[in-house]
């Protein structure tokens, strides 16, 4: 061998080839169902197209440098979890000590094994192009995939605020301030938090309280700060959000209700922020949690054609959440029309799960229109929790009806007292007399008949005759 350029020597009639690493697996050029976006939504569409066509081709494609999984724990079950070890597997304990992985269990081969009856997943990648006419993407790496049918199920973003952003004067807001949405956003904030630090939570809606209420776990002084009289102010009623404020105070969180931040300055060393509340108070603080709702992810539609709806955001979609021609929507993102309640956009975990199977089945051609109510929960802690179904908003009129233990029968609340013990018991939302919206507290499995009696549209008078439906004196 020539040893400057390793050739063969004329002496030699031994040759050597020297074989490159295998490269990457080539992106297909056209798949028949390609699944943009690797949540649930995705998962859930990849189901039905499997259970109507087993020998589907399906492609995913996802952003983050994982498998799809359940966003739900990172803001519940996860901080309760006392074994570290399992913790740092993301693996958790759901409320009847059941171990779960947060991780969905259906198997997604490496693109290099794409095939029929073989979804693949195509992870860390970006789609940055849609052209529905031409029916196809362009990836954050160049390639071009053309496709059959398309599913749009791209999420939302966290947002944040003004008064957040990092600048020259103020650099440490890059590491202080955290969104919260995501599997690296929640390693990155419960490493840092120990018994010495402190940490404001802004936003006092669903993600926000059951954070906050999550992070006393850790030993942390938890601060809580937002605009309304109490928590998930904009959902409970008054007297069930200020109560719940009182189970958060107790279970140490600070609540600042009826406050926004005016400003945050980062400490002379930089290892805090020093914040200013609109009462007045200042406080400096490690880490700040920013948990004020979700922005859709639309910024696909900008060069695809596509509607986004004005005041509601996500891509407007038909009955069948058809955007384009086979181009479907799911998830945050969809912008839909519900036959009882009119257009409506949800954020929440089983609007996820059902309208991504029916987007797939759709896909698959089913062709059926959108006609789920679908439901939501919240958790504080093992002890607290409610799900939810329709319109709940507190700006609606409300029946509350409440199980007390000292007696046989259940009483309606019309001005109930700040006082009472609220520990189980059942929400109904009014619009003229007509439920359109049910929250059952500390009461589960019960949405299916909150959803008949939404669907019905009847009158109501005596709701007690109503909640016995609902066996609100059983323990659930």
């Amino acid at each position: 061998i020539n040893a400057e350029y390793g050739e063969p020597s004329p002496e030699n009639n031994d040759t050597i080839i020297f074989i490159p690493p295998p490269g990457p697996a080539a992106t297909p050029e056209y798949v028949q169902y390609l699944l943009i976006g690797a949540g649930t939504s995705s998962v859930s569409a990849m189901r039905a197209i499997l259970k109507a066509e087993p020998e589907a081709e399906i492609l995913m494609i996802g952003a983050e440098p994982h498998g799809p999984y359940m966003r739900p724990p990172l803001s519940k079950e996860l901080w309760f979890n006392e074994d570290k070890t399992e913790t740092s597997q993301l693996v958790f304990k759901d409320w009847s000590g059941n171990k779960r992985s947060l991780f969905y269990p259906d198997k997604l081969a490496d693109i290099s094994e794409l095939g029929p009856g073989s979804p693949a997943l195509l992870k860390g990648t970006k789609v940055t192009k849609l052209d529905p006419t031409n029916q196809k993407v362009t990836l954050s790496t160049g390639e071009v995939i053309k496709y059959g049918k398309c599913l749009l199920a791209p999420g939302g973003q966290p947002k944040s605020m003004d008064s957040l952003k990092p600048s020259e004067k103020n650099p440490c807001l890059s590491t202080r301030v955290h969104l919260f949405r995501n599997i690296a956003q929640y390693q990155q904030l419960s490493s840092e938090l120990n018994e010495s630090a402190k940490v404001l939570v802004i936003g006092g809606g669903f993600v926000g309280s059951e954070l906050a209420y999550a992070m006393t776990r850790t030993g942390a002084a938890v601060y809580q700060s937002f605009p309304e009289g109490g928590n998930m102010g904009r959902v409970l009623p008054k007297y069930l959000s200020n109560w719940t404020s009182k189970q958060l105070e107790a279970a140490g969180v600070n609540i600042r209700p009826e406050t926004k931040v005016v400003s945050t300055e980062c400490t002379e060393d930089g290892s805090g922020v020093q914040v200013q509340l609109s009462t007045g108070e200042e406080m400096t603080v490690d880490h700040i949690l920013v948990a004020v709702g979700l922005e859709p992810s639309t910024e696909l539609g900008d060069t695809a054609g596509l509607e986004v709806h004005s005041e509601m955001g996500g891509y407007v979609v038909n009955a069948e959440l058809e955007a384009r021609s086979n181009l479907f929507v799911a998830g945050d993102a969809a912008c839909f029309y519900d036959p009882v309640l009119g257009r409506r956009r949800v954020e929440h975990h089983d609007h996820a799960v059902v309208s991504g199977k029916l987007a797939g089945q759709n896909m698959a051609g089913a062709a059926q229109p959108y006609h789920h109510q679908s439901m939501f929960w919240s958790d504080l802690g093992p002890n607290v929790g409610y799900e939810a179904i329709g319109l709940v908003d507190s700006s609606l009129p409300t029946v509350g009806i409440w199980a007390h233990k000292d007696t046989s029968e259940s009483e309606i609340k019309t001005d109930p007292a700040a006082n009472e013990k609220y520990e189980q018991g059942i929400v109904f939302y009014m619009d003229k007399n007509k439920v359109v919206g049910v929250l059952t507290w500390n009461i589960f499995g019960k949405i299916p008949i909150a959803r008949q009696v939404i669907a019905a549209g009847d009158e109501h008078q005596d709701f007690g005759l109503l909640a016995k439906q609902f066996d609100i004196y059983t323990k659930h």
